[in-house]
């Protein structure tokens, strides 16, 4: 019989809990590691989403460690996966912001109306072994033109608090894509195929849950 498995997902987004029920996958416990998010001076897109999808790996395995160390040791079992994400949306290498304020969402929507952008997620997975495994995900987004109303309507939604780029594409925002090129999941916030492909060349069991129908 093969040893359990147990996959810590290293944030609270509701979003990328759905996406992994979407695979089959429930992650036994959710684990927020909040990190300094700031991008360094000069710092590329797609190398902040990778860092700071490290980071958060990281932090979470090391605070898991912390409670495994507390236990007896017959008690400790195996170690987890760790998975984690981060979403950065560009134009050019200008990095968008996290919106959390009305102003934010709206310098956001109004630099990316009518053009287009660039959503990177990086990925970031340690193994029960304490082994780092990383990818970035690109997807090409582009924006209609945004008429006032559009825009105004979308602010008083609310839909785009704590959202990169101050929008969220499964959301009324949707509406203003007239091209996408890449993984719609990746926008979204965790894109899947390759989720699953990291997790399954690590030896995680994706499909398992598939035989039995699903989570």
């Amino acid at each position: 019989m093969d040893a359990p498995q147990t996959l810590v997902l290293a944030s609270g987004s509701p979003r990328r809990v759905e996406l992994l029920a979407q695979a089959g996958i429930e992650p036994e416990r959710l684990l927020p590691a909040n990190i300094d998010e700031t991008p360094f001076k000069s710092e590329h897109p797609r190398s902040l989403a990778r860092r700071l999808s490290g980071e958060k790996a990281h932090k979470a395995r090391a605070l898991i460690d912390e409670e495994r160390k507390a236990l007896p040791e017959d008690e400790r079992g195996a170690a987890p996966y760790v998975l984690a994400a981060d979403t950065v949306v560009a134009v050019g290498s200008n990095i968008m912001p996290k919106a959390e304020l009305l102003d934010e969402a709206s310098q956001c929507l109004r630099m990316l109306s009518g053009r287009a952008h660039r959503v990177y997620t990086g990925l970031a997975l340690v193994t029960p072994r304490g082994q780092m495994r990383q990818r970035v995900v690109e997807t090409r987004v582009r924006f209609k033109r945004l008429t006032r109303e559009e825009l105004e309507s979308y602010l008083a939604s609310g839909e785009w608090k704590g959202k990169a780029g101050g929008y969220a594409i499964q959301g009324f925002a949707g509406t203003f894509v007239v091209k996408l090129v890449g993984s719609y999941t990746n926008v979204v916030g965790l894109p899947l195929a390759e989720t699953v492909a990291l997790l399954t060349g690590e030896g995680y069991r994706v499909h398992f849950n598939w035989l039995s129908g699903g989570v």
